[in-house]
């Protein structure tokens, strides 16, 4: 399950390689030049690179569990399986291919970002009670925890769905810097490692 958190790891050095970029833009040009939606970029990178990190270590969770390395949870037990995927695994024990293609079936639509669901995702690996463990790896509490991932992903949603219009200032987006996206990159890599240190 560590290749998880390898892969986050580099997917947020792209999103904070972008905040670089557009800090040293930002000291070469004119404030005229606007970097804002570089920035803007970073932040959605780096919701993805959390996503992503869920995803792929829920998988891998998973396999680890059908091949008796883990525990089986509640929630693993009543995972779905299409039947034509149980006929693959019940004629080929040796095999778990058949199970990695329906976890990235049955997950592929799905969005891991906001709390609810990232714990929802976690359950199928871990008993654990996960924003509690988190908090106490980051020093916080567990309803901080989530209210602060919540806004993060809440402006990655704005950029991304609503251009990141302000209404209250129609024509104007919402104002963002280096400074806001850095502090929130930060803390989403604080929350995947708590959750790789809760569950792994």
């Amino acid at each position: 399950m560590k290749p998880a958190l390898d892969q986050f790891q580099v997917n947020l050095i792209r999103a904070r390689g972008l905040t670089a970029t557009a800090d040293s833009l930002r000291a070469l040009t004119t404030p005229a030049i606007d970097l804002s939606d570089v920035y803007r970029a970073s932040l959605v990178l780096g919701v993805s690179a959390l996503d992503y990190f869920v995803h792929e270590f829920v998988r891998l969770g998973m396999i680890e569990v059908h091949r008796g390395n883990r525990p089986a949870t509640d929630a693993y037990l009543i995972f779905k399986v299409p039947l034509a995927k149980v006929r693959v695994g019940i004629a080929n024990t040796a095999e778990d291919d058949w199970l990695d293609k329906s976890i990235r079936d049955a997950h592929s639509w799905k969005a891991f970002q906001r709390p609810d669901e990232i714990a929802d995702a976690v359950r199928l690996i871990c008993g654990a009670k996960l924003w509690e463990g988190v908090a106490n790896k980051i020093g916080s509490d567990a309803k901080a925890v989530k209210a602060r991932l919540d806004m993060i992903v809440e402006r990655r949603n704005k950029i991304a769905h609503e251009a990141d219009m302000d209404p209250t200032n129609p024509g104007l987006q919402w104002p963002i810097d280096g400074v806001l996206v850095r502090d929130a990159l930060d803390y989403i890599e604080h929350v995947a490692e708590g959750i790789y240190a809760v569950a792994a």
